[in-house]
């Protein structure tokens, strides 16, 4: 089991910009595929668009054992696979995430493509996931 004693300031600080980064990474994904962007043109940046995809449903993945720790009141001791589960899986997502996002965002640059915002939102979607994400995984403790 592991425990956090991290304070409420603390962990708010840390859970709106983590919950603003899985937000930002997922719409940024969605807009390249309902909106088609020029940057959707470049078949490497679609191909890099498919371990975002997987790195977004990882995120989704790991929200979903977070909300479900908090409905079996397991805020701050638990075990170490929901811990992983969750706040390893968030912050490893936005880091694998971040970086291909990055890759994809240097591709379109290089072509001088439009529409790289949603790439941006994707970067720094991932970063703050990895930030806040991997913060909130630090403060657990083995008991």
């Amino acid at each position: 089991m592991y425990e956090s004693r991290i304070s409420d300031a603390r962990w708010i600080a840390y859970d709106i910009p983590g919950n603003i980064g899985w937000i930002a990474f997922l719409a940024g994904i969605v807009l390249c595929v309902v909106k088609e962007p020029p940057i959707m043109e470049s078949g490497t940046i679609r191909l890099l668009l498919l371990p975002d995809m997987l790195c977004g449903a990882a995120m989704l993945i790991a929200i979903a054992e977070l909300i479900d720790e908090r409905i079996h009141k397991l805020d701050r001791v638990l075990p170490k696979k929901r811990l992983y589960r969750g706040f390893g899986m968030l912050a490893l997502a936005g880091l694998v995430g971040g970086a291909v996002s990055l890759a994809a965002l240097g591709v379109a640059a290089a072509a001088g493509l439009a529409g790289k915002a949603y790439l941006l939102l994707m970067c720094g979607g991932g970063l703050l996931c990895l930030i806040f994400g991997g913060l909130l995984f630090r403060e657990y403790k083995e008991i």
